[in-house]
């Protein structure tokens, strides 16, 4: 009997095998989607048999829900992850977390319902259902642990076993699924009161499990497709920000903190960050320039050639700024034509050497891919000699902007030119 079940669980692990892997690999035809839902589908019979179905098998009593199911889901999202990318497996990831925790939540309401009997003995269990709703939220949550942390640890690997692919991905599903024993045993011992010689027979058929779907793996890379085509070179960090949506968070919070049409820093990060950025270069005794920064005559561009060529020269301004700007240069957006940019560790010649240069390439670059020219005028202030507040700087560097203005534009004033 032992040996006959061993045999039936192998040809389960073929045909889920088979079937997922033709679904993965004409993704491209008949659509991703088709192989995400045959993957979750099968989550709530997962569930099931590990709850209530066991076989004997030459090493133990097993459950196929957990062996062939759920060990076979695992793998299936290391191979789609390796085949797309984190953007593409995190879509199921997130989609099972989702659905099993609906379903609990309406099973949640429907045993609310006042039932009748259609068939004489067929009446709801209402005390498994609560057994499966616990181990469905349970095995929701491991499962989602565990489908990121395979992942992660298949990138983290990758320069230990290096192109051995077979291997990553024997030693990927063998620690994870060890870690799932252990903590959906736990659950079931709690609920069901599940003997431990269970827990020792289910590890054992994961880990048969995971060298099934591994030699079946390797078959299908030699004789169906290129294993050089499956190897990736990703990092394993920037695969947890995305599975983790903190990609999303940065780009948002990057969003927040920028202007939408010249990427510089926004004002709101001027007036927050500008005074802190002082104090701390006037206690170490640092210089600091504050350079405003406007474009000439700008309202007439706009009215001759349109507002659509006045965004386009405000981001060409920008773009020359940000590309000459060191390490320790803060640039932001402060008004319509108008940026400041903050360089500390810079004295007031070495400032006005930079402003120089920004005016220059701008002209510069102007004359050569612009219809018409564009300059701009700097003013320029330097702590501690011109104050020791950001009003202060900026009020005497909105002073010197207004002169170079006067002087005839395209010019820069400071107080190097004032002396």
């Amino acid at each position: 009997m032992a040996i006959s079940n061993a045999l039936l669980l192998l040809a389960q692990a073929a045909v889920y095998f088979i079937v997922m892997m033709s679904l993965l690999r004409a993704r491209q035809v008949i659509g991703i989607g088709v192989f995400m839902c045959a993957l979750g589908v099968m989550h709530f019979l997962e569930t099931y048999l590990a709850s209530v179905f066991y076989i004997e098998l030459p090493f133990g009593i097993v459950s196929p829900g957990s062996t062939v199911l759920f060990s076979g889901k695992l793998l299936m999202i290391l191979l789609l992850y390796i085949r797309e990318d984190a953007l593409i497996v995190r879509q199921p990831i997130y989609g099972l977390l989702i659905g099993n925790f609906l379903i609990v939540a309406l099973v949640m309401i429907l045993r609310n319902h006042d039932t009748i009997s259609v068939t004489d003995g067929r009446n709801p269990d209402f005390a498994f259902i609560d057994e499966m709703g616990l181990l469905m939220v349970w095995g929701t949550i491991l499962l989602f642990v565990d489908a990121i942390a395979i992942i992660v640890l298949y990138e983290r690997i990758g320069n230990w076993v290096g192109r051995h692919l077979g291997l990553r991905f024997l030693i990927c599903g063998a620690a994870v699924l060890t870690f799932d024993q252990a903590g959906f045993f736990l659950a079931l011992h709690y609920v069901s009161g599940a003997p431990w010689h269970v827990f020792v027979g289910g590890w054992a058929a994961k880990m048969v499990a995971t060298l099934v779907y591994t030699a079946l793996f390797i078959l299908y890379l030699k004789y169906f497709d290129n294993e050089s085509s499956w190897l990736t070179n990703r990092s394993f960090k920037d695969v947890f920000q995305v599975l983790t949506y903190r990609e999303r968070y940065h780009k948002l919070l990057e969003a927040s903190i920028r202007d939408h049409l010249t990427g510089t820093l926004h004002r709101s990060q001027y007036d927050q960050n500008a005074p802190k950025i002082l104090a701390k270069n006037l206690q170490e005794n640092r210089p600091l320039s504050l350079l405003v920064i406007d474009i000439d005559h700008f309202k007439q561009v706009n009215d001759r050639h349109g507002h659509q060529a006045g965004d386009e020269i405000l981001k060409m301004v920008a773009r020359l700024l940000a590309d000459n700007l060191r390490s320790d240069d803060h640039l932001y957006r402060v008004g319509g034509e108008e940026f400041v940019l903050l360089c500390e560790k810079l004295s007031v010649e070495g400032a006005t050497s930079m402003a120089e240069r920004l005016r220059k390439a701008i002209e510069r670059f102007s004359k050569i891919y612009l219809p018409e020219k564009v300059t701009v005028s700097i003013g320029l202030a330097s702590a501690p000699q011109d104050g020791d507040t950001m009003e202060a700087l900026f009020r005497q560097a909105d002073l010197r902007l207004y002169e170079a203005k006067k002087q005839g534009r395209n010019r820069v004033f400071s107080p190097v030119t004032v002396d």
